[in-house]
């Protein structure tokens, strides 16, 4: 890294309105040390790779809840586009732990079904980071 703190970008995609725990996880990841930015909710999957391209963030966290996590974060990493190496995607919610691997190659840096610790989910958004900037 250049000596900035790491730049997280918060997203809650499609029509779920409940952000409890993603505002929970971006307090967490800003008491870990991260600056966060939070797009609030029903964000489409276009808004979130444009705001997380002008922010120039280090990783975005989708938080879903909604069952449709294997096609968002698939269209997140197409938005984001030859940049999509480059932003380590983490994905958090309702997700079975066998959904997993498919999350995994579709593009997801690191996964967090629901009820992860807090301290797992800094330390994977933490490792997500690092793994993604050892590639550039």
């Amino acid at each position: 890294m250049d000596g900035r703190r790491t730049r997280v970008l918060i997203a809650k995609p499609g029509l779920d309105g409940h952000d409890r725990g993603a505002k929970v996880v971006a307090y967490a990841l800003r008491d870990a040390g991260m600056e966060v930015i939070y797009t609030g909710l029903r964000r489409t999957v276009e808004d979130i790779a444009e705001v997380a391209l002008q922010e120039d963030v280090d990783a975005i966290g989708l938080s879903i809840l909604s069952g449709a996590h294997l096609p968002l974060t698939r269209r997140l990493k197409e938005a984001l586009g030859e940049r999509a190496n480059e932003i380590a995607i983490v994905v958090g919610g309702t997700i079975a732990a066998q959904e997993i691997p498919a999350m995994l190659e579709a593009g997801a840096s690191a996964v967090f079904p629901t009820g992860t610790a807090l301290a797992q989910v800094v330390a994977g958004v933490r490792a997500a980071v690092e793994k993604r900037n050892e590639k550039r």
